[in-house]
């Protein structure tokens, strides 16, 4: 489980990278992957600060943090 995690958490920060910014729904479509595993990879790399995750009402705003 850990492996897919980190290939997901991996789809996560390109996405980002190419889309800056966005809700967490928008995010779950484009990188096509289960609610479950985009929420475990999106934790991870949060745990490790490479992104920065933002309550918005019933969504989430999800953003690469700038170095």
């Amino acid at each position: 489980m850990i492996t897919e995690i980190g290939i997901v958490a991996g789809e996560v920060w390109h996405y980002l990278d190419k889309h800056g910014e966005v809700f967490f729904s928008q995010l779950l479509s484009g990188i096509g992957q289960p609610r479950d595993l985009a929420l475990m990879s999106v934790g991870w790399l949060a745990r490790e600060g490479h992104v920065i995750v933002r309550g918005e009402g019933t969504d989430y705003r999800v953003s690469l943090r700038k170095s």
